[in-house]
């Protein structure tokens, strides 16, 4: 049987932390993907701002999976 305590807690990642984390990455992802298309350097900044922005579809997924954050 899954926990609903991890449900909750994942809602609570999910709407107080995700958004945030995503938009902000959003933000600098946009910008520094133009840059990548110069140099190559930007292309480890821009894997971690995509996982940033993807950050809120991994909360929803552990969610309605009731997975453990440990």
């Amino acid at each position: 049987m899954k926990n609903p305590i991890w449900f909750l807690l994942w809602l609570l990642i999910l709407i107080f932390i995700s958004f945030i984390v995503a938009f902000i990455g959003a933000f600098f992802y946009i910008y520094l993907y133009m840059l990548e298309a110069c140099c190559d350097c930007w292309n480890g900044i821009n894997n971690f701002l995509l996982k940033c922005v993807q950050f809120p579809h991994y909360c929803a997924e552990a969610m309605l999976e009731c997975r453990s954050p440990f």
